[in-house]
């Protein structure tokens, strides 16, 4: 089985993050978007998404090569450890928007060099020990999306960030959000195709397909319609007696 295959596979379980991303961001609103996830249940809910029942099956592993990845320096010394950073202050959600930078065929993405183009996207290391995009001046407000590793349990352990391989990274738009869900989506974009840029990675969306025109376009739709459905009714002046 070629490095690509075994990379969807992987990246096909890792959808399973969805699940975490429940435990990560909150609850969904409606009962019909899952099953919620009790407290003494979250530690095996986050066991769940790995890679390694992947492999499990053929006994093998892909063939990642070391070279053409550069080590940068980084100052880890300033990056927090499970704060409050990226944490939404309203913990229910009705709707995730996904996308993933997977590495190459042959290659991995390296935990120092996403930490590197997470700093230069402007994304901020925080809740959950993931990366946040924030509203400038207002923390507060929530994250905008964040960027989780698509490895158990999705968390970046920066004590061992040096040592860190992964075969994609995922991306979590949770609505509603600090801003309109197509304002989200605009920010979010932009973000993961220069992460994909920095990390010489490749842009997936939610079904590990190369993100595509014709597919931008639809998602562009969907939370187009969203905010319609989500915008406060028009104000009625009450009438004259």
């Amino acid at each position: 089985m070629s490095d690509m295959a075994l990379l969807r596979i992987g990246i096909l379980i890792a959808g399973l993050l969805l699940i975490v991303a429940i435990v990560f961001f909150g609850r969904p609103k409606k009962a019909s978007q899952g099953k919620r996830i009790e407290p003494g249940e979250r530690d095996a809910a986050r066991s769940e998404p790995s890679l390694a029942g992947a492999f499990a099956g053929n006994g093998t592993q892909p063939d990642y090569s070391d070279e053409g990845v550069s080590q940068p320096e980084l100052g880890l010394a300033g990056l927090a450890v499970d704060s409050d950073l990226g944490k939404r202050p309203n913990q229910d959600f009705d709707k995730i928007v996904s996308l993933y930078v997977a590495a190459r065929a042959g290659h991995t993405l390296r935990g120092e060099d996403i930490v590197v183009a997470a700093e230069k996207t402007g994304l901020t290391f925080g809740h959950m020990n993931v990366f946040h995009r924030l509203i400038e001046g207002h923390p507060e407000r929530g994250p905008v999306f964040s960027m989780a590793n698509i490895l158990q349990p999705g968390s970046f352990d920066m004590a061992a960030i040096r040592e860190l391989e992964t075969p994609a990274i995922a991306f979590f738009l949770t609505l509603p959000a600090p801003l309109t869900a197509l304002d989200a989506w605009e920010k979010l974009l932009p973000n993961v195709q220069r992460m994909a840029e920095l990390l010489d990675g490749v842009v997936l969306d939610d079904s590990r397909n190369a993100l595509g025109r014709q597919r931008i376009q639809h998602i562009r739709e969907e939370l187009r319609a969203y905010d319609r459905q989500h915008e406060a009714p028009p104000l009625t002046k009450s009438p004259r007696w």
